[in-house]
């Protein structure tokens, strides 16, 4: 169905992140690399040392997590794009790999009675401003347009993270405590913010954001148990936190950033984001209920017992209810192709206008999954044309075509966005949504046959009326009035001249007599009551003789069956006819040969004569045009042309399944 799509570099967007241009693979490397050597090194001299998970040492398996997921996301992102939030995942993740090495390094020093030195100290500063700037300067980045009026967010994050850095550096913990107690607080206002944003936003842009404002919340309120007295909680609370906000986090900003295109690696970031989120919700009730039950359950461990069993409880619901919202976040609408459909068709029966109508379901394509460019081609192989488009392509398209049975109407074209690539789910969707841009296509172009139909019909009932005036006008009109001329000849010699006003009336008779035939036969021409009915055959054979008491002979050879569709047989009376009398008129032969038979599933008419045939500088008639309209009204053709040595040959096919 698709065909392999050329990638573009990219180009520049609007907005922080478009700001963004080609990948660095080997700068997203080295920097990632770095982290997890850091990171592996710190882990490996922390399990040297004999683990007793002291608070401390949970504190540096944090670092070491640090080190190693936001190693990982760094990797990827600059990999794909160079933007400045790509770069601050590589300071968070630097930072938490330092940490952990000295973490590390101080527990094996300690363990085997060494002084650790200045090496250990970056334990108690290293990760501070990366991890900081993640929920306090990120979420005002991750976005598709310029800061403007919230530049303000990311300074005063920016501010916070360096004051609470200088606290770490100059050992000034008194002060540190406040710094953080900011943070904390900035975070949820950027937590707020992202939220509001997301809520104002337009269904493409807001695509993640409810999980980054979550994520935010999340790891500003880990840091909630620091500022608490000594005891209050448990000393584990606060690096569980830590470690459940780090898988909840990282895959946020994951796919916000790289817009849902995630490059093979959906399925990890997906239940990364899937179990930090139920570690979260679970801790939550635990929490929550152990709490509640501690001052309400007599007997020691029994709150907490019950907690657990809360946690039993809720983990399938809370999996289940997280886990369609994981898919929304990370596929966003590929993972529910119907849905998008389902508004797609409700805007079939909703457009009255067919330009309007494909040119809303092409942008519901773009929009839904996050394309660069989407342009829909009508028409066949080799015969396309550019129907509507929706974005502008910097690169080659992946083309979906567009088929109704087994006839391709169209195709769709569509371009990712820079960098980006589309996966095998965007994939899959957009084949899925192609259907109903199909029958889109499909339900347009009928419009527009249905539209020429209803035009050719008009000029035809114009062009009948015409003649029908033109008869009147020029035949009749002129007649009566000779005729009144006439009768007052005879009133005027009926008393003096009884002999002359007898002939007189003679011949008035005689041409009255003509004028009712020539009526006869204007009614005859517009529709026969022979065709009607006899059939086509009774009423051609009726035409031949009308022509041959006149002197023209018209040579007929019909062989059609009594049950020829009423529309058909009318369109075929109406070519015979108009080609016989062109050739009575113009050709100056003195006959012509009249053929109707069945061809496959089409009724085949020629007429042919000997005449002079076409002259070079012939322009279609009135008859001619109306041979045309007749044949094409019905999806036929007919085909005019001069023979050799001598005469023309008039050939129409027109379907039998027309009605």
């Amino acid at each position: 169905m698709t065909e392999p799509i050329r990638q573009d570099p990219g180009r520049p967007a609007s907005g922080v992140l478009g700001a963004a241009r080609g990948g660095a693979p080997a700068l997203a490397l080295a920097l990632g690399g770095t982290a997890w050597l850091l990171s592996l090194a710190g882990l490996a001299l922390y399990l040297a040392s004999g683990p007793r998970l002291t608070p401390d040492e949970l504190f540096l398996l944090v670092d070491v997590t640090v080190g190693l997921v936001y190693g990982a996301v760094t990797a990827l992102v600059l990999t794909r794009r160079r933007h400045v939030v790509g770069y601050l995942l590589a300071l968070t993740s630097i930072g938490g790999a330092v940490s952990a090495f000295a973490g590390g390094w101080q527990v094996f020093a300690l363990a085997r009675g060494v002084d650790a030195g200045a090496l250990a100290d970056p334990f108690g500063w290293a990760w501070v401003p990366g991890t900081l700037a993640m929920f306090l300067v990120v979420p005002w980045l991750v976005r598709e347009r310029p800061l403007g009026r919230a530049w303000w967010g990311p300074a005063a994050g920016a501010l916070v993270a360096l004051a609470a850095l200088a606290c770490s550096l100059l050992g000034a913990y008194d002060l540190l405590m406040p710094a953080l107690a900011a943070a904390v607080v900035l975070g949820l206002m950027t937590a707020a913010a992202t939220e509001v944003r997301r809520r104002r936003a337009g269904d493409a842009e807001a695509v993640g954001l409810d999980w980054l404002a979550a994520g935010t919340a999340v790891l500003a309120a880990s840091f909630v148990p620091l500022l608490l007295p000594e005891g209050l909680v448990a000393p584990w609370l606060t690096p569980a936190l830590h470690l459940a906000s780090q898988a909840l986090f990282p895959a946020a900003i994951l796919s916000v950033v790289l817009r849902q295109r995630l490059w093979g690696v959906e399925v990890a970031v997906s239940r990364t984001l899937l179990a930090g989120a139920l570690t979260v919700g679970l801790a939550a009730i635990y929490l929550v209920v152990s709490v509640l039950l501690t001052g309400l359950v007599p007997g020691q461990g029994l709150a907490q017992a019950l907690a657990a069993a809360a946690v039993v409880v809720a983990v399938q619901p809370t999996r289940l209810w997280l886990q369609r919202r994981v898919r929304v976040m990370v596929y966003g609408v590929a993972h529910d192709p119907w849905r998008v459909a389902g508004r797609m068709g409700t805007a079939l029966g909703r457009s009255p206008d067919p330009e309007a109508l494909l040119a809303s379901l092409v942008e519901s394509v773009g929009t839904a999954l996050r394309l660069e460019s989407v342009t829909l081609l009508a028409g066949g192989p080799g015969e396309e044309a550019v129907m509507t488009a929706w974005g502008t392509a910097s690169a080659g398209a992946t083309r979906v075509p567009l088929t109704a049975g087994a006839e391709q109407v169209g195709v769709l074209a569509v371009t990712a966005r820079p960098g980006e690539a589309l996966d095998a789910r965007t994939g899959r969707a957009l084949e899925e949504l192609a259907a109903v841009v199909t029958s889109g296509l499909v339900l347009a172009r009928t419009a527009q046959e249905l539209a020429r139909t209803r035009e050719r019909l008009t000029t035809a009932r114009l062009q009948e009326r015409r003649v029908i005036r033109r008869e009147l006008h020029d035949g009749l009109g002129p007649w009566f009035a000779g005729l009144r001329l006439g009768l007052q000849g005879v009133a005027n010699l009926v008393e003096t001249d009884p002999a002359g006003a007898r002939e007189m009336l003679a011949a008035l008779r005689a041409e009255l007599d003509q004028r009712v035939e020539d009526v006869r036969g204007l009614a005859r021409a517009l529709l026969p009551p022979a065709l009607e009915e006899l059939g086509l055959e009774a009423a051609l054979r009726e035409a031949a003789a009308r022509h041959g008491e006149n002197g023209f002979e018209v040579r007929l050879a019909c062989d059609v069956p009594p049950e020829l569709p009423a529309a058909v047989a009318a369109a075929a009376y109406g070519i015979a006819g108009e080609a016989i009398l062109n050739a009575a008129r113009h050709s100056g032969a003195a006959g012509c040969d009249l053929e109707v038979a069945l061809d496959g599933a089409a009724l085949r008419l020629s007429c042919r004569d000997d005449g002079a045939g076409l002259a070079a500088d012939a322009t279609p008639g009135v008859g001619t045009r109306a041979m045309r309209e007749r044949a094409e009204e019905l999806g036929g053709h007919v085909e005019i042309r001069a023979l050799v040595p001598r005469g023309t040959s008039v050939v129409a096919v027109l379907p039998v399944g027309a009605r």
